[in-house]
This record gives C-alpha cells, structure tokens and sequence, in this order.
C-alpha cells in the first residue's frame, strides 16, 4: 500500500505559490488605486455639482424675488439692493427684501438673514431706465423714489464649481408699474 507520487503529480511548488501571491498582490493594489482614484473624481464632481446648484438656485431666488415686486420704492447700489414684493404663499402679504455681500456671502434678508451664495467676491447692482446706472432712485426727489427702473442687473464674482472665480451676469426685466389715476 504504499504508493508512490510521480514527479509530475507532487502539487505546487514553493516559487509557484510565491509567483501566484505576487501577482494577485498586484491585481490588489492596481484595483485599490482604482477605486481610491474613482472616489476621489466622484468626491470633486460631487462639489462641483453642488457649487453649481448653489448657484442656479441663487440666480432662481433673486430673479423669483424681483418677478414678485410689490408697490413701493426700489433701492439699491454698490452691493446692496431693496425692494417690497408680495408673498403668494402669505395671502398676498408684502415683504421687504433685501441683498447685501457680507461675510464673504451674498445675503438675503426676508425678514430673516439667509445665506444664499458663500464664496462671493463682489457683487455690483446696476439698473437700467434708458442707460444704465449704479445706483437707484437716481436722485433724491419723491418722483424719483417712486419710480422703478426697467431692468436690474447683478454682477456678481464668485468661487465657481472648480474653486476657480466666476463672473455672473443676471438681468432681471421688472414688471411694469401700475400708474395710479390722479384724483
């Protein structure tokens, strides 16, 4: 009963057992830097998409805001802009609205301050009535107060979706004013 192994049957040697565990230690390691480097694009791409949102829904806001003017004055220059608009959802209740840069974010304030954008550079409101012009009401008379411009304009500088700075554009044409009959 005892057999012998043949030379051919004897299993795997000692270099064969190495040479098998050194490549699948490689196929290990190339798969961990494949999946390593396919989590860190997913991680920057996840940012990105993110920034952009942010910013979309900064640009939805504003212009939401300015569809929605209510009667009364519009002010505004430099980084700062002021305006009434009616609140559907309240039943038709007016608000004051106000945007401002501060804290290196572009703030909305209705009645309560909220962060739209962080990472704002600078923003520049411009109004349009025929030229357009850095500031409103273009002077200090009641008539001027009570009139609105045509069209307002945000320029804004920010961190983009890379992290590299953007420049946006937004014009928002205002609807027109209801002339009240003289009594």
């Amino acid at each position: 009963m005892n057999q012998r192994r043949e030379a051919g049957e004897a299993g795997f040697t000692l270099i064969e057992l190495m040479i098998s565990l050194g490549l699948f230690a490689l196929i290990a390691a190339a798969g961990l830097a494949l999946v390593d480097g396919i989590l860190r694009v997913n991680g920057r791409t996840e940012a990105r998409l993110d920034r952009l949102a942010a910013l979309q829904r900064t640009m939805f806001v504003l212009t939401s805001d300015l569809d929605q003017l209510a009667s009364g004055p519009v002010t505004g220059g430099g980084d700062a802009l002021s305006f009434l608009r009616t609140a559907p959802g309240t039943g038709g209740v007016t608000a004051r609205v106000q945007y401002a840069v501060a804290g290196g974010g572009l703030v909305r304030v209705a009645p309560a301050p909220q962060l739209l954008l962080p990472g704002v550079v600078t923003a520049r409101w411009q109004f349009w009535d025929g030229a357009w012009r850095d500031r409103w009401p273009v002077d200090d008379s009641e008539e001027a107060k009570q009139r609105w411009p045509r069209a307002i304009a945000l320029d804004l500088q920010a961190a983009g979706p890379s992290g590299a700075p953007v420049r946006l554009h937004r014009v928002v044409t205002l609807p027109t004013r209801a002339q009240e009959a003289p009594q």
